[in-house]
């Protein structure tokens, strides 16, 4: 079995600002890395296939308003 060790996170200060907010962020930045450049490409629409929305979705979605209403 693996031993795996868990550090204790810091602190959560729930009535935080957008000043604890931000330095939350700076914090956790270092840990994550990001690609320098992802490019999707084109699929061909005969490759799509198989995916089946149930009808209460569409209706809901129908029944949305467009953005900006």
């Amino acid at each position: 079995m693996t031993n795996l060790k868990v550090h204790a996170p810091a602190s959560a200060d729930l009535d935080g600002d957008l000043v604890s907010l931000r330095g939350d962020c700076a914090r956790m930045a270092p840990h994550w890395a990001a690609p320098d450049r992802v490019t999707a490409l084109p699929v061909s629409p005969s490759l799509i296939h198989g995916v089946t929305v149930p009808t209460s979705s569409a209706r809901l979605l129908d029944e949305m308003s467009d953005y900006g209403d």
